[in-house]
This record gives structure tokens, sequence and C-alpha cells, in this order.
């Protein structure tokens, strides 16, 4: 479909017969011969009396070639356009970041698969978290891995099989043996800053206690709850251990409270994906479509045969001049 992206310059169509009625016309001053029996000689021929100047005229044409260049170039003007089908784009009205614990305690085998067997924490809850990203569709999704420090592995993007790559190649003990709650949560928060979409959500999966933040992890959700950040935590691990392997459940709910999400104890595979499919339904995914039609500028054909109409018609004039000079 052709369309015109600015229709109001067809109003300067009319605008050369105004400068024809409004304006007067060029006049040239040509030498002649001046004799007493002039107004004789007039009668005789039969011929009408004019004042001492020239009109110069314009063949048809010249005239047909104005006319058709000024139509091209009002219709430049209008910028012509092709139009093309609808496109339609569907995006999530909300922005999800992911901070799954990698320290050394994650590397216990006690987590239990489907089967009864026992895995090691972090390959359990990678095959969990894989399943809930590969049905995030539409969702922009961000991945942060913490031990002693917090790392972005992977920005906010709609790419979820890279992000489903960089948690598969994840290891226990990349980012450090100890636990840093507080600066996963300051890392999230610094991630959303990129973020336009008010729906924001941080799921933060840990088997530890903090020890090492260089911010408190209930000051960090304060600061996320102030930026319009939801985060919900997931506790893994044994309770009873002891030492910086002990789960803080305490902590992790304490973090949920006060950012106004939700906490959860995921014992094992099928307790991990309870949670996410809760966590799923408590933050129902809201998507925004959008849809535009791919134009293409076409102001350039006008233009071009508005240059070859000139180009023609005064080639056409310039040959006919040269073949009167040449008989006479």
């Amino acid at each position: 479909m052709i369309s015109l992206g600015f229709p109001w310059a067809l109003l300067a169509l009319p605008l050369p017969l105004l400068v024809l009625w409004l304006v007067p016309p060029h006049r040239e001053r040509v030498a002649a011969l001046r004799f007493p029996f002039f107004r004789r000689v007039v009668d005789t021929a039969g011929s009408r009396v004019g004042p001492g100047a020239v009109v110069l005229g314009r063949s048809a044409l010249q005239m047909a070639a104005a006319v058709l260049v000024w139509l091209l170039l009002v219709l430049a003007m209008a910028r012509p356009e092709r139009v093309g089908a609808p496109v339609e784009q569907t995006r999530t009205a909300r922005d999800m970041v992911l901070a799954i614990d990698i320290s050394g305690s994650m590397d216990a085998k006690d987590f239990r698969a489907p089967g009864g067997d026992t895995l090691q924490r972090l390959a359990g809850v990678r095959a969990v978290v894989d399943g809930f990203i590969a049905g995030r569709e539409h969702d922009r999704m961000s991945l942060i891995v913490f031990g002693s420090k917090a790392y972005v592995q992977a920005p906010l993007t709609e790419d979820l099989e890279t992000i489903r790559a960089l948690l598969a190649r994840t290891e226990v003990g990349m980012a450090g043996p100890h636990t840093a709650l507080g600066d996963a949560i300051g890392l999230a928060i610094r991630t959303f800053e990129a973020s336009d979409i008010e729906e924001r959500l941080l799921i933060l999966l840990s088997d530890g206690a903090d020890t090492v933040s260089r911010m408190s992890p209930l000051n960090a959700a304060e600061i996320a709850r102030s930026r319009g950040i939801e985060i919900h935590t997931i506790g893994v691990g044994n309770p009873d251990a002891g030492g910086e392997d002990k789960v803080d459940l305490r902590a992790l709910q304490d973090i949920a409270a006060r950012s106004g999400g939700s906490y959860s104890f995921a014992e094992d595979s099928a307790a991990l994906a309870g949670v996410y499919a809760r966590i799923d339904q408590l933050t129902a995914r809201e998507t925004q479509s959008l849809s535009w039609r791919p134009r293409r500028a076409l102001a350039w054909v006008p233009l071009l045969g508005a240059a070859l109409a000139g180009g023609g018609a005064l080639a056409v004039l310039l040959l006919a001049a040269r073949r009167r000079r040449v008989r006479e």
C-alpha cells in the first residue's frame, strides 16, 4: 500500500496558478525602428498596435514539462512511502532477575531428584531453574551468580537460550566459597536500573548464611522495595547444618517480607519446582503487544521523474534551437 507521509504538501499544487494570476508577466524591451508613417503601415497590414515591450511566450513542450515537473516535486514533498503488512511484537510487562547461590556449600550431594537419587545441590537447582527459564516466553530475564562476590552472568535480555546456556556452564565455587546475599541483592538493584518496566521481580536462591557482604541483606531489601523491586527468596540445603553451610531461613524470610515478596524452602527437586510454580502464579505474567507497519520512503521516484522530465525537455529545446540556427 502506498501512502503519503505529509499529505499537506499537496496544498502547494495550485501555487503556480496563483502566481500566474497575481504576479505581472515578465516583459523584455527590444530594439525597434521608429518612423513617422508607422500607423499607416500598421493599418495597411491590418495589425494591432501593442506596447513597446514583448512578453516572451512558451511552447507547448515547455508548459507541459513545467507542469509535470511541478507535480512531481510537490508529490516528492508529500513524502510517498510504501507501507508494509502489520508487524506485531509481544513483550513482557515485567523484568526478572535470577540470583543463584554457587558458594562452596552448593557442592553438597543431598538434593533429592524425583527418582529418589541424591544430586549435587547446584545440579538439582540447575535442572529445575532451566525448566523455569524455558517457560518464560516474552519475559526479559537476567542471571546473577554469587558466592564470596556477586557477578552478572547475563544482563536483562529476551535471549533466554543464552541464559540457559550460561546457567548450564556455572560451577560451584566460581564466585568464591562464601555467601554474599546482600551484595547479590545490591547487584540486582543496579541491574534493574536499565529497566523501564514497572513490575520488577528478583528470585533469590541460597543455601547459606550471609557472611561477607559489604551491604546488609535487610538494608538491600529495603532499598529494593523503594525501587519497586519485589524479592522472592528460596532456601535450599540443610537448616540443621552448622557454620556457613547452614541455610539462614530467618534472613531469607525477613528479606522477602521487607520487599513485599514471598519466602519458600525447597528440600528436593519436586518442592523447588512447586516453589517456582507458585511464584509464577503469584506474579501473573502480563504482556504488551506492539504493532507497527514498516515504511519504505519512495520520494526518490518522483524526484527522479522530475529530473528526467526537466532534462528531457531542456535537451529537446536546445536541439530545436540548434537546428533553427543551422537553417538560418
